[in-house]
Formats: C-alpha cells, structure tokens, sequence
C-alpha cells in the first residue's frame, strides 16, 4: 500500500461532528504531500473546513495530526488550513455525503 493510501485510510476516521462524515468522504483534504528528511518520513496535509467559523476547527485539525501520526510510513506531521479554493460539497463530497446533505 502507497504512503499516501495510507495516510487517507487513517484520515477516513477523522469525521465532522457536525456533518457525521469523515473529512475524506467531504472532501476537505485537498493535498498530502510526504518528504524525506533525517528524521524519517514528514508529511505535510492541506486541508480545509465546511466554513471559515467552523467551531470544530481544532477538534478536526488536532484528529487529522493524530489519524496521519498513527500510520507507519509517517514519522511527523504538519496540517496546513487552506481556504483556497473554497469547500463547495458538490465537487469533492463523496456521492453518499451529498446525498444525505441534499445536494443533487
């Protein structure tokens, strides 16, 4: 399995509270990006949130750090929050996620 499949399998187990659906499934992982450095493997993650006031924000940023922490090709981890562009479900939201969200 590839680094970064692993990386999203561990990051399908970060859910919104809000929405009862993981950051992969809503499409809020925009990038994953790995580098070799002397201390092993970093990995940078951008991701971002349904809204700018998303009261969830730390909860989801510090779950993502912990999800990508626990993978064994992954050595540390930054999550970068990027608003651009910005989150519209009925591009990256898994099919599921905008079906129960109501979004055709």
């Amino acid at each position: 399995m590839s680094d970064e499949l692993q990386v999203r399998e561990a990051l399908d187990e970060v859910v919104d509270p809000e929405l009862d659906f993981s950051i992969i499934e809503l499409g809020l992982v925009y990038d994953i990006r790995f580098e070799e450095t002397g201390d092993g493997c970093h990995c940078e993650i951008d991701i971002t949130l349904t809204s700018p006031g998303c009261p969830a924000a730390p909860e989801i940023m510090a779950a993502t750090h912990r999800a990508a922490l626990s993978c064994d090709c992954v050595d540390s981890v930054h999550v970068n929050l990027d608003w651009t562009p910005r989150w519209e479900p009925k591009v990256p939201a898994s099919e599921d996620a905008r079906m129960d969200m109501g979004i055709w």
